[in-house]
């Protein structure tokens, strides 16, 4: 038998009786230590890495034990505590404090691995009027490719942002720099022209506009269902393709939808039989 088990803190140490949310996953694992604005307090995640994180761990427990089975016909317990799960999905932040001992800073949006990135602002007043560009250090293609995209070869001259190095120190007055080719233009817009450029660029998507999203509707990640209660609503489909066997969305059934059916094909129930649990208000 392989048995699986989730914990916010495991089965056995201080913790272990503690009881554990997402946001506490989040907070004892040092993800939210790195969360936020340079001088500013945590942050929780807006994405549920504690709970969805520590169930796509447990999946993938649950599979190794499946397949060791196979080899070795035993089964096991598959464990997996909340707070581990989410320390394992923040691993890389970890880099520098395995190294030096010191905690990490919280830097925001900017990058922390000797390369420029910066949340970038758009045209309009919305709140998620932006896009993120990352120029990683070891790709200066990438910053060359953003300025022809502005207009503005003169930047690559600019003792301020000649090298990586430069760019990294510099980066507030290089945000500055874009913002004004940027700030006359939509966000999706500014996307394209870098993006199309080989330049890492995303626009910040709120959630209705994901849901309308062209490129995840015609991907029919985002699809829409009829319900014969509710009507036509929008659904998210599951993430992972697979070319032979794929995931098919469906709405939930209804309560009680398929008890005839069932009580039919697997009890062997006749109908006279279940008009009679019917009329009892069995079912």
């Amino acid at each position: 038998v392989i048995y699986a088990s989730v914990k916010g803190f495991g089965s056995y140490g201080p913790y272990s009786g503690f009881k554990c949310f997402e946001p506490v996953a989040q907070a004892t694992s040092g993800a939210m230590s790195v969360t936020g604005e340079a001088g500013g307090p945590p942050l929780v995640n807006g994405s549920n890495i504690g709970d969805s994180g520590t169930g796509m761990h447990l999946t993938i427990g649950i599979l190794a034990a499946l397949v060791q089975r196979q080899s070795t016909g035993r089964g096991q317990l598959v464990e997996v505590a909340m707070q581990e799960a989410v320390l394992n999905l923040t691993r890389v932040k970890f880099t520098q404090t395995l190294a030096t001992g010191k905690p990490l800073e919280r830097s925001g949006n900017r990058s922390t691995t000797g390369g420029w990135s910066d949340l970038i602002r758009c045209a309009g007043n919305g709140t998620n009027d932006y896009v993120y560009i990352t120029i990683p250090p070891d790709n200066p293609e990438m910053f060359e490719a953003m300025t022809e995209a502005m207009g503005r070869p003169d930047l690559r001259s600019d003792e301020r942002f000649a090298t990586p190095p430069a760019r990294a120190k510099n980066g507030a007055a290089l945000t500055t720099e874009i913002e004004r080719w940027t700030t006359e233009r939509e966000k999706r817009e500014v996307m394209k022209a870098f993006a199309g450029r080989g330049i890492v660029c995303g626009a910040v998507l709120d959630t209705a506009e994901v849901l309308a999203d062209p490129h995840l509707r015609e991907r029919e990640t985002i699809f829409d269902l009829e319900h014969p209660t509710r009507g036509r609503f929008s659904v998210i489909g599951c993430p992972v393709r697979l070319s032979d066997s794929p995931v098919a969305g469906r709405r939930a059934p209804l309560k009680g939808e398929h008890t005839e059916e069932v009580l039919r094909s697997l009890a062997g129930y006749t109908a006279e039989e279940i008009e009679q649990l019917r009329e009892k208000q069995v079912i």
